[in-house]
């Protein structure tokens, strides 16, 4: 009996080297290594992409919604030198202006108008108009992730970045942003006026934390600013006004690599991620979410107890599942990219947004390097179904839209996953007392959509 010989090719893996939010988390742009595209944060789709041939890109960072977009080289072979900021202009295709440095682009932060380049040891800031204008040079301490945040909402002026010591942050005051342009005939009643402040600011500096920064954010009003440490227990609020500890929240126990932090428009709420696969909803309020903490805390002001057991936890967490996205069948693929990594069905950014769904309550939209779109909302008041019909949804790759009912669910984060090292503890401590995100929707993007 004769068979023919048969051969199954493995599954091409999806290689997302970047995506990345606007400031109003509106569209998000993502880096493949044929080029980059576009996509609408929600409703999911894709608005347009780029096939670019002689390079790799390492990041597209977009200013808003608008056609300008900030380009960086990177990968194996960059497309563009790693001492280079391409301004391209979506609209036609092309870039339109190129600037250069002598050492390598860390970091980028804009608004309208405004570019901040952070490099390994200063950050340099741009007017970005017809013509692109340099507006000043900042020192900074040691700066290899190239960190930095810009306040975006109409009239703000704030830029963060490292201060000149390990661990401090710097507060930098540009002119004020611009409001964004209305669309259409001119609106009858005029635009409000910038807010007139009769004080200058009087700080400049804030010693946040003792070890390195690995994340900074802030507000779109630029009241408020969230920093991280090389550590990543520990995610701590200031205001700028007068740099005070508004709040400090504990992430976990276990050191970790925080990604990002995002504030929920409104200022009510912060979103944190890290490597641990997991994001945490802390609340900023009294009201709404209460976020956890130990049953000693009310024995802090009396006993000497240790700082540990006054600190605040998440009240709502989401565990992003460990899909089998790209399943091989060979171990002979010499296929590897920056979001082939074992961390990379984990490592994601997040950012707020509001629905047509629901237009007074915020939802988080969540990217995953493996290709996952994930929509979450906020726990319900009361108890709420246990369902287990999603699993099947994430384990079948070909299923590209998965609106979920919100009556109908509670969360993934029972489905199984493979065994995973150092994270078994902090994933039974977040199950124990907290709450789970409900995930309304799950798509896919990046290769599923024909392209990339």
């Amino acid at each position: 009996m004769n068979l023919a010989r048969r051969s199954i090719t493995q599954t091409i893996p999806v290689q997302i080297f970047n995506t990345q939010f606007d400031a109003d988390c509106q569209i998000f742009t993502t880096v493949t290594p044929v080029g980059f595209a576009v996509y609408q944060a929600w409703p999911l789709k894709l608005l347009r992409r780029r096939e670019l041939s002689g390079g790799t890109l390492a990041a597209v960072v977009p200013c808003h919604s608008s056609s300008l977009l900030f380009l960086l080289g990177g990968g194996h072979s960059p497309l563009y030198p790693p001492n280079k900021v391409i301004l391209w202009d979506d609209a036609v295709g092309a870039e339109v202006a190129e600037l250069e440095f002598r050492e390598k682009v860390g970091g980028l932060a804009c608004r309208r108008g405004w570019l901040a380049v952070a490099l390994r040891r200063r950050v340099v800031v741009f007017e970005v108009h017809e013509t692109v204008i340099r507006r000043g040079e900042y020192d900074t301490c040691d700066n290899p992730r190239g960190v930095l945040a810009m306040a975006t909402g109409s009239y703000a002026t704030l830029l963060v970045i490292p201060g000149r010591q390990m661990g401090h942050v710097q507060l930098i005051q540009l002119p004020p942003c611009r409001p964004p342009e209305p669309l259409g005939p001119p609106p009858p009643v005029r635009p409000a006026k910038p807010p007139m402040s009769t004080v200058r600011k009087p700080v400049s500096f804030i010693a946040a934390h003792e070890s390195p920064l690995t994340t900074l954010s802030v507000t779109s009003s630029g009241r408020l600013v969230a920093t991280t440490s090389l550590r990543g227990t520990l995610v701590r609020i200031w205001e700028t006004s007068n740099g005070k500890l508004l709040k400090e929240f504990r992430r976990g126990s276990d050191k970790a690599e925080i990604y990002g932090v995002a504030f929920r428009p409104d200022e009510k709420e912060v979103a944190v991620w890290s490597d641990k696969g997991t994001i945490h909803v802390f609340s900023l309020t009294t009201t709404g979410g209460s976020n956890r903490q130990s049953s000693l805390s009310p024995l802090a002001p009396f006993l000497p107890l240790p700082k540990y057991f006054d600190s605040q936890w998440s009240y709502a967490q989401y565990r992003l599942p460990a899909q089998a996205a790209h399943i091989s069948l060979s171990s002979t693929s010499s296929v590897r990219s920056p979001a082939t990594d074992l961390a990379a069905d984990e490592k994601c950014v997040v950012g707020w947004t509001k629905t047509e769904e629901s237009l007074q309550e915020y939802q988080l939209i969540a990217l995953t390097y493996s290709g996952g779109w994930y929509r979450l909302s906020l726990p319900l008041k009361g108890p709420l179904a246990d369902h287990s019909d999603l699993s099947d949804v994430l384990q079948d790759p070909s299923h590209k839209m998965s609106p979920v009912s919100r009556q109908r669910t509670s969360s993934i984060s029972s489905i199984s996953s493979a065994p995973e090292r150092g994270k078994g503890k902090e994933r039974d401590k977040e199950r124990k007392d907290g709450h789970d995100l409900i995930l309304e929707e799950y798509r896919k993007y990046g290769r599923w959509d024909g392209w990339g």
